[in-house]
């Protein structure tokens, strides 16, 4: 929103008419656009000029000239380029009270609230983005049937959001009387929360607790209207932004929001009047003066809590940051997500980044509120949390240890302490709520979700104690290198530490290799420069300038395991057949003396005659063949001695295995029957023949170590992290490192954020 927010705008309505009390910033203007998008000014030709153009404008001139003529348009007409609001100066950004302009010293007579003089003075207070302030202040203030609903406005180029309350139909300020017991729906059950954790409402379901006496009584204010004006975005600026889903969250988190405090305070105390009335006085009496608009506005920011949140909201979100306001001595946090313009942009424009957008269950863990423009990472257990620098750089639990603490919140106040202190990237989520004895999806989750959103902390990767960690560094910075580098010498001034640059050409280089590529060992190498280096990796997490690398696993089914699992099927029904298959007996002998590096046939077995493929191994089996009569009785005689039991005993046996190995969902006779090297891409759900090609790599292992393969081999799909592997299997990372040592020669490792 810090693109396309122009200006905030107090309206009132009573009995006189409307009016449009306060603004900020005091001059504020739209960007200057087209209404469509203009060809490239570098490259230019008449073909691209569309037909109607053409048609009304060409004559016998050659194209050149109509070259030469649309270019020396788009040369003297720069003004009209589109420009996003953040690469040109905006002089009514913000203003200082020491650039406000003398007073003239003219007096103009009032006439109820509304002075006639045309003086040049009057046109900043009666005009705003080219209408008169009273034609907005009457467009803004709709019906009393159209109010305490979202109110959405696109006049020209601007837009203008909020949500407009006003009185019962006796003209008094009250809430709404208690609805049934059933939930809320519509709108108010999606928004009903602020973002300060207070759940209220512009036309609150019911009255407050704290609100027993009997409010003050308003004279004059029938409605008023708190709005957001944006300027919305040009389609030369925005190929598929989506611009209905932007003004619902500005709408839900800022307009509603801050209309619900006020609609409260006012029903309460009569306070929206009152500020109204200290703002129209204040402004009769510098136009009376001959002010200029600017030295009302200023001086309103001392007079009025109103036009102090206005300014301090306005200047919050043009930079992206949270909103400390107070209305009326009740404090207010009002934000927008991080990344909220990222909707006005075309996928090209944005940089592929980690951060994807949340799926339906990161989205159902972090909440609705927190599912668009924030870019969060997966609320995980092994996931860890970094504390960031509280509002003004102060301690995020400073605040929490004032005398100001109820006596009744004196428990959870220590409680939240306690987690603040400790919170550490090197303990995981689950590791802490075990130091703590708090549950972890009711007491962690629940503090950890509200920590992120009002910008306390953020998740992030645990880090090694002994930084241990694989990082790489991210395409982009969010600041210049320079400016980081000149922070971090102000910061790190000891001697060992290297400059900024050459940490990040360390990290860079190390990714490329294959072992010792960790943090500590390509940058640190010293154990007693840890606890320095700790503080150097913080301050880098801060600032979005590391991305931590992770162990990925997947299982690869190697010819030899297959060729091991072919030999057995083999056997089996080789067994079964008898004597009599000598087609079945020489593939049997060819595959017991096959080596790895013998060209096999990779199609499943059939009821030809076998046919290699390789002169070696075509000689090989016409020699066993010419041979096999010989040897029938030979090989019968010790089909006992080498399958361990005779062709009477294992015959009931092999004929309840033959059901098994070539049942429907065996396998055999697949697109994935062959003798290829192949990866298992999913462990956790493999079929038949890839159970048993799993467990052919456990064969003549230590039973502990297969008994623990056969627990975490489910996690190496590629997807899971070492971090997720270990948290769910309740394994330690040296138990994992012994699975991966003795299958080395299955599993294919990998680094990835």
């Amino acid at each position: 929103m810090a693109e396309t927010l122009l200006a905030i705008l107090l309206v009132t309505t009573s009995a006189t008419g409307s009016n449009l009390v306060y603004r900020w910033p005091p001059s504020p203007s739209a960007a200057p656009r087209l209404s469509r998008a203009r060809p490239s000014e570098e490259v230019f030709c008449a073909s691209q000029l569309d037909n109607p153009w053409r048609a009304s404008h060409f004559s016998d001139a050659t194209a050149e000239a109509i070259s030469r003529f649309v270019r020396s348009e788009l040369e003297t007409d720069n003004d009209d380029a589109w420009d996003r609001p953040h690469t040109s100066q905006d002089e009514s950004r913000s203003y200082s009270p020491t650039t406000a302009h003398s007073s003239s010293g003219e007096d103009l007579p009032p006439k109820g609230g509304r002075f006639l003089s045309k003086a040049p003075v009057l046109h900043e207070y009666d005009h705003l983005f080219g209408y008169s302030s009273e034609f907005l202040a009457n467009l803004l203030c709709p019906h009393s049937s159209m109010c305490h609903q979202k109110f959405e406005l696109l006049v020209d180029n601007l837009a203008f959001v909020g949500h407009p309350v006003c009185t019962d139909e006796s003209g008094t300020w009250k809430f709404k009387p208690e609805k049934s017991k059933s939930g809320p729906r519509g709108r108010e059950s999606k928004v009903g929360t602020s973002t300060s954790g207070v759940r209220t409402s512009a036309s609150p379901e019911t009255r407050p607790t704290s609100s027993e006496k009997t409010p003050p009584v308003s004279t004059w204010l029938d409605k008023f209207h708190f709005v957001i004006v944006l300027d919305i975005p040009d389609p030369s600026s925005s190929a598929s932004g989506n611009v209905s889903r932007y003004f619902d969250v500005i709408y839900e988190q800022v307009a509603f929001t801050v209309t619900a405090v006020l609609f409260q305070e006012q029903v309460v105390s009569n306070f929206v009047e009152t500020e109204c009335e200290t703002l129209g006085s204040l402004k009769d009496l510098c136009i009376s003066k001959g002010e200029p608009f600017l030295n009302y506005a200023l001086q309103a920011l001392e007079v009025s809590s109103i036009a102090l949140a206005m300014k301090a909201l306005y200047e919050a979100i043009k930079t992206s940051e949270m909103a400390y306001i107070t209305l009326h001595n009740l404090p207010l946090e009002v934000q927008l997500p991080p990344y909220l313009d990222s909707f006005l942009h075309s996928e090209g424009e944005n940089e592929l980044d980690f951060a994807r957008p949340l799926d339906d269950e990161d989205a159902q863990t972090w909440g609705q509120d927190m599912k668009l423009g924030w870019r969060l990472s997966s609320l995980k257990p092994w996931k860890s949390l970094l504390l960031l620098d509280g509002h003004n750089g102060l301690d995020p639990s400073m605040n929490l240890r004032g005398s100001q603490v109820n006596p009744e919140d004196r428990t959870l106040v220590e409680g939240l302490i306690r987690f603040l202190e400790t919170a550490s990237v090197t303990l995981s989520l689950a590791d802490m709520a075990s130091l703590l004895d708090w549950d972890l999806e009711s007491q962690v989750m629940p503090t950890v979700r509200w920590l992120v959103q009002h910008r306390r902390a953020k998740v992030v990767d645990t880090i090694h104690f002994g930084l241990k960690t694989v990082f790489t560094l991210p395409s982009k910075f969010d600041r210049s290198l320079t400016e980081l580098s000149a922070e971090f010498d102000d910061q790190f001034d000891h001697p060992s530490v290297p400059t900024l640059s050459a940490i990040l050409a360390k990290i860079s280089s190390s990714v490329s290799k294959q072992t010792d590529n960790h943090f500590f060992a390509s940058v640190v190498q010293n154990k007693d420069l840890i606890p320095m280096y700790h503080d150097i990796v913080l301050w880098m997490l801060k600032r979005d300038m590391l991305i931590t690398l992770h162990l990925r696993i997947r299982v690869v089914a190697t010819q030899k395991v297959k060729l091991k699992v072919r030999l057995a099927r083999e056997k089996t029904l080789a067994r079964k057949a008898g004597t009599q298959h000598y087609h079945r007996r020489g593939l049997l002998h060819e595959l017991e003396s096959a080596d790895d590096d013998d060209e096999l046939n990779l199609s499943p077995p059939s009821t030809t005659p076998w046919l290699p493929l390789s002169p070696r191994t075509a000689h090989r089996h016409s020699r066993h063949q010419s041979d096999e009569s010989g040897r029938q009785e030979k090989t019968a005689s010790h089909e006992a001695d080498d399958y361990g039991t005779s062709d009477r005993e294992r015959r009931g046996t092999d004929e309840d295995a033959s059901d098994e190995l070539d049942g429907p969902d065996s396998g055999w006779d697949t697109a994935e029957d062959h003798l290829r090297p192949s990866m298992i891409s999913d462990p956790g759900r493999a079929t038949l023949l890839q159970r048993r090609w799993l467990a052919a790599m456990s064969e003549g292992k230590d039973p502990s170590i297969v008994k623990r393969f056969q627990l975490i081999s489910q996690y190496f799909d590629g997807k899971r992290c070492d971090d997720e592997i270990l948290y769910r299997a309740e394994i330690t990372r040296k138990q994992l490192r012994e699975v991966l040592h003795h299958y080395e020669e299955y599993l294919q490792t990998f680094l990835h954020p």
